[in-house]
């Protein structure tokens, strides 16, 4: 396959599109500071454009994300809505009430659960499994869930992942997400719900947000998606007939530094295409 396009500027090709998709955790920021150039892309985009929707596999809800890019100087200005995988995980957990959940993640992911009449106990009183990243307190590599969640997969214990994410970036450090943990499941015969990107739910909900800010429907063809991530970002953005540019800089998860035909071979492996490759996002 060839390699995309390589791409400076956003700009560049802008004005072939009205609606824009855009990661964040490796394309806005490294969950530290943004990255340069990044607010002014996204702020021109909307002002010249039209709508901005931030889609992030972030495991929380959507309302929680905004003050988090506050914090990290992102202005309101440069996005219209936030989209996260925490909003189609909440609907998953809701289905499965009153039933018991074991939850495997961090604690800071609790916020996920707020407002919810969710009731956890220990994983062999539960009734389903919740996993938003690796435990907090338990165990660091993937691998070493196996033995944890054997006799869950042989009790057919559904789970569901609330950030089908593998890894992230994290200042620089390859860090394992939950959707890792989920491989690990689906390898022992565990049944797994995705809630988040490339999967239908979030872009449905992304592109009618789109469309209520537009006051009509603007087709897939004329939205693009960003994101750093082949099997999330670009997937996702593929199976919705929209075009992807793709990330490859050293603040995401590609980490940048390789020749062309290595981004090239990186979405075909994955068996994705984008129409172009960005170092950074910038206008």
């Amino acid at each position: 396959m060839a390699a995309p396009t390589k791409l400076t500027n956003l700009s560049d090709i802008a004005h072939q599109y009205d609606a824009l998709l855009c990661d964040a955790w490796g394309v806005i920021h490294n969950g530290r500071t943004l990255f340069d150039g990044v607010e002014s892309a996204l702020v021109n985009f909307r002002k010249k454009r039209g709508p901005v929707i931030i889609l992030t596999n972030a495991p929380k809800p959507s309302s929680v994300i905004p003050g988090q890019l506050d914090h990290l100087g992102l202005s309101r200005e440069a996005y219209d809505h936030v989209v996260t995988s925490g909003e189609a995980t909440r609907q998953e957990i809701l289905k499965r009430l009153p039933s018991k959940a074991y939850h495997i993640g961090w604690l800071s992911d609790s916020v996920l659960f707020d407002g919810i009449p969710i009731e956890f106990s220990g994983l062999n009183e539960a009734g389903f499994i919740v996993c938003t990243g690796i435990a907090e307190n338990g165990p660091a590599e993937p691998d070493e869930y196996r033995p944890i969640l054997e006799s869950a997969a042989e009790a057919g214990k559904p789970m569901i992942c609330g950030n089908p994410d593998i890894v992230v970036n994290w200042r620089g450090d390859i860090m394992w997400c939950a959707g890792a943990i989920a491989r690990v499941y689906e390898s022992l015969g565990g049944s797994v719900i995705y809630a988040g990107k490339p999967y239908a739910a979030v872009y449905d909900l992304a592109l009618r947000l789109i469309a209520e800010v537009s006051g009509k429907a603007i087709p897939n063809s004329r939205v693009l998606a960003i994101g750093d991530g082949v099997e999330t970002d670009i997937k996702g953005a593929n199976s919705k007939g929209i075009d992807a540019i793709f990330i490859s800089g050293a603040g995401g998860i590609y980490r940048g530094g390789a020749a062309e035909n290595d981004v090239a071979s990186a979405l075909d492996r994955a068996g994705v295409t984008a129409i172009a490759s960005m170092e950074t996002l910038k206008w």
